[in-house]
């Protein structure tokens, strides 16, 4: 059994890691959040510490660590800002850190976190959940195998309805979240990075503060990409049945199904990464160039766009 801190616990995301780490036969011994609404804990671990200062929080953690007590895993699921900051916490207290996506926001914080890593020996992992998908793993598998001739064309759409709450959030402040594509898109980038192969090339087509659109060409396919959270670019027959969120991905006009099977891969994950196999800072490094060039580079005019824009 290892022992674990949490970091995040009031969180929207903070649920599956309790999840995870109980059903993988593992302790919560402390969690941290700003926010008091950590009703969550009793569900998994109600004798876990829970503090509200990061000060006191990390105090506790020394006082463990002196009484004898093992720290072995930081999760962290905290704003996309602080990730860098608290990973280092993490390795700082001799353990592994466990972080959601975006594992950071810029490619030069995985330069130095490497060096940091290096140097406390532990290891820093994240969650990159799409990777552990059965349909994902079959579709990187046929992708392997058949060493098309030619790129496949694919078509991502990704819309997930958010209120006004959203702007007002951490969400809202790109200096914080990195933006729409790297707030709800950088695992999918991840995903055809790990299928297709390394980017060839990379146009932006809109770039607003509720969706973003643009083209990424991968050594093995051409992709269009569309992500929002406004409501109104829901097509008509997903408004019609009342849902708020539209999710696909078509390979050649062939809709890849990966709607189901996402309920246990935060489980999933941490049994690799309990096991030595998670993803660590190489395997995010591609995405978070990706994004890094999305909210950096000229938009352009012209070029292969998305169904949604024209």
């Amino acid at each position: 059994m290892k022992n674990f801190a949490l970091i995040g616990a009031a969180g929207y995301i903070a649920p599956r890691h309790l999840k995870a780490i109980k059903e993988t036969n593992n302790n919560l011994i402390a969690a941290l959040d700003k926010f008091d609404s950590v009703g969550v804990l009793d569900s998994y671990f109600p004798k876990a510490d829970f503090f509200v200062e990061f000060e006191r929080f990390d105090r506790h953690l020394e006082k463990l660590k002196r009484a004898g007590t093992q720290l072995d895993y930081v999760s962290i699921c905290t704003p996309n800002y602080l990730h860098d900051s608290h990973i280092r916490m993490a390795l700082r207290r001799g353990a592994d850190a466990i972080c959601e996506k975006p594992l950071v926001l810029n490619p030069w914080n995985i330069d130095a976190l490497k060096d940091i890593q290096k140097e406390s020996g532990n290891k820093i992992n994240t969650i990159l959940q799409l990777r552990l998908h059965p349909s994902i793993i079959a579709l990187k598998n046929k992708v392997d195998i058949e060493g098309k001739n030619g790129k496949y064309d694919v078509d991502l759409t990704y819309i997930t309805s958010r209120g006004n709450w959203y702007d007002i959030s951490w969400k809202g402040d790109e200096s914080k979240s990195g933006g729409i594509a790297t707030n709800i898109g950088v695992h999918f980038y991840d995903m055809l990075y790990w299928i297709f192969g390394e980017v060839q090339e990379n146009i932006v087509y809109l770039r607003e503060k509720d969706k973003a659109s643009g083209y990424l060409e991968f050594k093995n396919a051409r992709v269009r990409w569309f992500l929002s959270i406004n409501e109104d670019d829901l097509p008509k027959e997903i408004k019609i049945k009342g849902q708020r969120t539209f999710r696909s991905i078509t390979i050649d006009n062939q809709e890849l199904e990966f709607s189901s099977g996402f309920t246990d891969l935060h489980n999933v994950s941490y049994q690799e990464i309990l096991k030595g196999n998670g993803f660590g800072l190489s395997d995010s490094e591609e995405s978070i160039k990706i994004v890094h060039e999305i909210r950096n580079i000229a938009i352009s005019k012209i070029g292969e766009k998305h169904l949604f824009l024209k």
